[in-house]
């Protein structure tokens, strides 16, 4: 009885023990990561403009057909040269205060000389083209996709919202304060990638030519994040700035076998052989892990929250299970956790009683910032072990961009000129999941930060680069308020 009555009371103690450490690491939880806040940064008035015009100028800019086809031979060319003509006469305060440059891909570059040499510039991205529309899906648009209807309080239309939105955001924010007779103290430079939705080369191109002019910005900010309105874990909105985006690679794996006719086939044709490499990478993923800029909003949400989900994310070395489990319920959530894996194309015989003398998947990676190309192909190489099968690159992987700061001067700017339109929102570094050209600008620009100032929902995110995307007026509105702010407060 004594021996059970000793055990009983350590046990009691151990869990004395573990309710105070949970009790103290969740009163003095912060996030691992310092995020600034802004708040010591006095914002610039946003000049006048006229919101009705610049209303019509996204119209008009959606009934510019400068579509990125897979194949760019599918491109029509004459629309970008008709997009770049429309600017130059939308925005004549652009063009006389800033210098603009052509690269022969359509890329644009402007450039709004400082009266401060000493100052780094800062870089502002928004690219010109835009998705095709699925075909047989034109139908089911409520207005037509290249009409850029003016209806419901919104402009609706393909590139509406990526990223002409942004584009022509930019332009009326730079117009207004053209007009006004801003003189940036710091240079500012606009670049318009003309093939961001079809690989980013010339994002790649112009980052290259400013490279060469010894251009070394304070900060890039492109596309990328979002004001989300109900952001899981707070239910609320959180202003999410990208400070990091994962990698992209495309993996081949190709099963070589004699072929033959199908009414004689072997005991495993090439077919098999590439069906059980391909379940056997995609059966060992990469596992969830609670670090990088992913990691980073979760504490800073969690923290705002407070409560149980404060506790679970404070006490990791206890609940880090239960949290990991809950992230990997979705594969939304799970995305930033961890390096996806997901088989995309198949390839075979020709012909449907031909067994193919060779057989292959490409199976394509986004890579998280921990991970690196080399890993997954050592880990793709251990899966597939001895099977008779050829692993290579479709194309050199684009590794995944370094991690920009969350307290530097340019992160301040970024955040304070989001705050003055949401100030009741947590503010949060955020993983983008995707690729964006700004990941281009890395080597010449302090920080890259990816966010645009809309406001959305989760349910409306889904229509970028889907069916009925729309620009609502509201979000536009917020768009060239955000654009003229920052651009008055960081370079003035």
């Amino acid at each position: 009885m004594g021996k059970r009555r000793t055990i009983l009371l350590g046990g009691l103690v151990v869990i004395a023990v573990a309710a105070g450490v949970v009790a103290v690491r969740t009163a003095t939880f912060e996030p691992g990561e310092k995020i600034a806040d802004g708040r010591d940064i006095r914002m610039a008035a946003v000049p006048t403009y006229n919101l009705d015009a610049a209303v019509s100028n996204l119209s008009a800019a959606a009934q510019i057909r400068t579509i990125s086809h897979q194949d760019p031979a599918e491109n029509d060319i004459a629309e970008w040269d008709r997009l770049h003509g429309w600017l130059a006469a939308a925005y004549p305060g652009v063009h006389r205060a800033m210098t603009r440059t052509i690269l022969p891909n359509r890329t644009l570059i402007y450039r709004w000389p400082g009266s401060d040499a000493s100052l780094a510039p800062i870089i502002l991205m928004a690219h010109q083209d835009v998705v095709p529309v699925s075909d047989g899906t034109e139908g089911d648009w409520k207005y037509p996709p290249f009409a850029g209807t003016i209806a419901e309080n919104s402009v609706w239309g393909r590139g509406t919202v990526d990223d002409k939105g942004s584009l022509v955001g930019l332009f009326e924010a730079l117009e207004a304060l053209a007009n006004k007779g801003f003189v940036p103290r710091r240079a500012v430079y606009l670049v318009a990638g003309h093939d961001e939705e079809a690989g980013g080369s010339g994002a790649v191109a112009a980052a290259a030519r400013l490279k060469a002019d010894g251009v070394k910005a304070l900060f890039t900010l492109d596309e990328g994040s979002v004001v989300l309105r109900d952001t899981p874990i707070i239910d609320g909105p959180a202003i999410l700035i990208g400070v990091a985006e994962k990698g992209y690679a495309t993996l081949k794996v190709t099963a070589n076998a004699p072929g033959g006719h199908s009414s004689m086939p072997p005991a495993e044709t090439g077919v098999t052989t590439l069906a059980r490499a391909v379940l056997a990478i995609t059966e060992n993923p990469f596992p969830i892990e609670m670090r990088g800029p992913g990691a980073t909003m979760v504490e800073a949400l969690a923290a705002h929250k407070g409560g149980v989900t404060k506790m679970a994310v404070a006490n990791q070395w206890l609940l880090g299970p239960v949290l990991k489990g809950q992230l990997s319920a979705s594969p939304s959530s799970a995305a930033a956790f961890h390096t996806t894996i997901a088989p995309t194309m198949l390839q075979g015989s020709p012909k449907e009683n031909v067994l193919p003398q060779s057989a292959s998947a490409l199976i394509n990676y986004r890579i998280a910032p921990w991970n690196r190309s080399a890993d997954i192909m050592s880990r793709a190489k251990a899966a597939v072990g001895d099977a008779p099968v050829e692993l290579s690159w479709v194309k050199p992987p684009n590794e995944p961009s370094r991690v920009s700061s969350s307290s530097s001067q340019g992160w301040k700017y970024v955040v304070a000129a989001a705050r003055a339109d949401a100030p009741d929102a947590v503010v949060a570094p955020y993983l983008v999941v995707a690729a964006t050209d700004s990941r281009s600008m890395e080597a010449i620009s302090a920080d890259v930060y990816r966010f645009m100032p809309m406001h959305f929902t989760l349910k409306e995110t889904a229509m970028i680069h889907g069916t009925n995307e729309h620009m609502t007026i509201d979000s536009f509105k917020r768009m060239i308020d955000f654009y003229a702010r920052l651009i008055a407060t960081s370079a003035g």
